[in-house]
């Protein structure tokens, strides 16, 4: 009864910023890795951040040193804070865990105008 909650997308010009937060509900939040994903009309999902259960981060290429990813443990919740948004960063933004089988949220919409 995994339960991932998406929410903080919005739309946003060109360089501005979004934090993205996803409650997380059902899972051992303090020993589950957390991931972060998007995908794009017409293009394939991909993989954006992780922070592991002891805080440590990890980044794609794309986002690294704009995106920040982190997570509250006593609110079981992990964010997604965004910097110098780009038009191309527009996409769903998912929440994703593993815990007795992948699970995902519903997403969230990011939209950046140009």
């Amino acid at each position: 009864q995994v339960q991932l909650v998406e929410s903080g997308g919005g739309v946003v010009q060109a360089g501005g910023s979004l934090r993205l937060s996803c409650a997380a509900s059902g899972l051992n939040f303090k020993i589950t890795p957390m991931k972060w994903y998007r995908q794009a009309p017409q293009k394939e999902r991909e993989w954006v951040a992780t922070i592991d259960a002891s805080g440590r981060s990890d980044y794609a290429e794309r986002v690294k040193g704009r995106f920040t990813i982190s997570r509250n443990w006593p609110r079981s919740t992990m964010y997604l804070q965004m910097n110098s948004l780009e038009p191309e960063d527009t996409a769903i933004y998912y929440c994703n865990a593993y815990y007795r089988g992948e699970n995902w949220g519903r997403g969230t919409q990011v939209t950046v105008s140009s």
